[in-house]
């Protein structure tokens, strides 16, 4: 479910393109993926599309053109690079031993190689997934019990209770925040 509150005051703090790029069709994205995606989700990427919050959070989307913010190349290649640390014994989270759960890449942090998963359950709705933050270049996972956009602006404002995404508010200390296109940064 969509907190329409959190996804406005994002929309306020940091303007998403004057032009987005259309929605996505999420239907064939969610049949690619074999589950459905968070409605929060949905409509962040419908308002922003696939781009760079803050020079620290890649926002990925199923239909961007470039392979590094493209959902679906994200989860294939992060899929290939857990099973090959898991095959060398790096411990999953907890929540990842539970028979039939996988996770499911929706964002990255610029540089760190660290990444915002979803981590899906059998049976639970994907409104419901709890987000998992991992460090990317270590073992460390962190779990989120809210929505993308709650964390997204969490980030944002400096907010966000989190022992490892700290690049925005501790280094950039924007005054402005702004959302640049994958097109944009990438040319």
């Amino acid at each position: 479910m969509t907190d329409p509150a959190a996804l406005a005051a994002l929309l306020r703090l940091c303007p998403p393109p004057a032009d987005p790029p259309p929605a996505p069709d999420w239907a064939a994205a969610e049949k690619r993926l074999g589950t459905g995606l968070p409605e929060d989700y949905k409509r962040l990427v419908e308002a922003y599309g696939d781009g760079l919050f803050d020079e620290t959070i890649w926002l990925l989307s199923p239909e961007a053109t470039a392979d590094l913010s493209n959902l679906h190349e994200q989860r294939t290649e992060r899929d290939g690079v857990l099973e090959s640390l898991w095959l060398m014994d790096e411990e999953k989270p907890d929540g990842l031993l539970e028979e039939g759960a996988y996770v499911i890449p929706w964002a990255f942090e610029e540089g760190s190689g660290a990444f915002l998963y979803w981590l899906v359950r059998p049976g639970q709705h994907p409104d419901a997934w709890t987000l998992l933050f991992n460090e990317g270049r270590g073992p460390l996972w962190e779990p989120h019990a809210m929505r993308c956009v709650d964390f997204v602006l969490a980030v944002l404002t400096g907010t966000a209770e989190t022992a490892y995404f700290g690049r925005l508010c501790e280094i950039l200390k924007p005054t402005v925040h702004r959302f640049e296109t994958t097109a944009q940064v990438i040319g």
